[in-house]
């Protein structure tokens, strides 16, 4: 991660405007445990590009991660929304074991809550 970490940095400092070089460097962040920092650069990289599914994906995790689940709630709504799903499966291979864990507990519970409220209705 530090090495990745690195070259991601010297690619946003080549192209401040790549998003892929900015996500790979929060990944990097992420997995050497800086989770605020890899916060705050997927916050900056949603201002510029609010309808990107990895990087709403991503922040969803990282909310549920400190507590925030209505947070969290709301970015997965979001991507739902969006329709770019595809992102999911990639991105769970970046998590933590322990944070993939939380993710699918997390969406498969919220899932069956939005089940059976359907067959109430």
């Amino acid at each position: 991660a530090p090495g990745i970490y690195q070259l991601a940095s010297l690619l946003v400092e080549l192209d401040a405007s790549d998003e892929a070089s900015g996500i790979l460097c929060a990944d990097a962040l992420y997995q050497m445990g800086y989770v605020e920092a890899a916060h705050k650069l997927l916050s900056l990289a949603l201002s510029r590009n609010p309808q990107r599914s990895p990087i709403l994906a991503r922040l969803a995790l990282l909310q549920l991660k400190k507590g925030f689940i209505y947070d969290g709630n709301q970015l997965l709504k979001k991507v739902i929304r969006i329709g770019d799903t595809s992102c999911l499966l990639p991105i769970m291979d970046i998590f933590k074991d322990e944070d993939r864990k939380l993710m699918q507990t997390h969406c498969h519970f919220r899932a069956l809550t939005i089940l059976k409220n359907k067959q109430g209705d």
